[in-house]
């Protein structure tokens, strides 16, 4: 229990002292869940692609192994390749996710996520940290999260000059129907800065269908799947977004 809360108290301060700026969602990114698994690792695969109000296509793949470090850590590296008409950007990408709750105890359970992010092939590109709390709760076979994140860029090669911290959202409803098949629903979306909200028509928000599932395959291994179609619901928001991610877990 101590070692938690040093590991939280140094996350929480790293959060605060770095100097991060103005940030947006990818179409890979997914809804982070609270619950960690030790001994857990697995291999990730993400992929998002999103048409965007002017027509142009921003596509977004990644590559990563995790591990569960202890009962209430869980860390993973990703490779990472951005494009957005014809440019492209790599990226490395590192993520921790803790567990503040153990699993049940209470009506809600609750997580910490943070994310770096660093750019490998473009000197003009800026680094990006992002992180927030996770919360999770379930009603019978109904499994409903909501996550508040706050995504900051930062370095030499930061070309927004506003310096804001963008405040975010994640939510998602699954109904667990069977292991190897479950549906449900989600949405993200992004208000501009954390006190200062852009106007209705600048803020990107994305919901729609989604389906889960999980296949076992015997000596603690198996495959997770997840995949959503969102449709954007505001101005600044992607036409469409097809997200999808595949973890193999062993």
């Amino acid at each position: 229990m101590q070692l938690r809360k040093t590991i939280l108290c140094l996350t929480i301060g790293a959060s605060a002292a770095v100097y991060i700026s103005n940030a947006a969602a990818g179409p890979a990114d997914y809804v982070y869940t609270p619950t960690v698994e030790q001994g857990e690792k697995e291999v990730d695969f993400k992929f998002g692609t999103a048409k965007q109000p002017d027509g142009t296509r921003n596509t977004v793949s990644s590559l990563g192994f995790g591990y569960g470090a202890t009962e209430y850590w869980f860390t993973e590296l990703y490779l990472k390749h951005e494009r957005e008409g014809s440019q492209g950007l790599t990226l490395a990408e590192w993520e921790n996710k803790f567990q503040l709750t153990e699993t049940g105890k209470y009506a809600v359970d609750i997580g910490l996520i943070t994310e770096i992010e660093a750019p490998l092939n473009n000197g003009k590109a800026p680094w990006e940290f992002k992180i927030g709390p996770l919360f999770q709760t379930e009603f019978g076979k109904l499994q409903l999260n909501g996550n508040v994140l706050f995504e900051r860029k930062f370095g030499p090669n930061d070309a927004d000059d506003r310096h804001v911290t963008e405040i975010g959202y994640q939510w998602q409803a699954k109904y667990r129907w069977k292991p190897a098949l479950e549906f449900g629903a989600q949405g993200m979306g992004e208000m501009g800065g954390w006190d200062h909200w852009d106007s209705a028509n600048n803020q990107n928000h994305r919901v729609g269908p989604a389906v889960f599932g999980k296949l076992a395959l015997g000596h603690k291994q198996a495959i997770k799947y997840n995949a959503a179609w969102l449709f954007g619901i505001s101005d600044a928001a992607p036409n469409n977004t097809f997200r999808m991610q595949v973890e193999y877990e062993f």
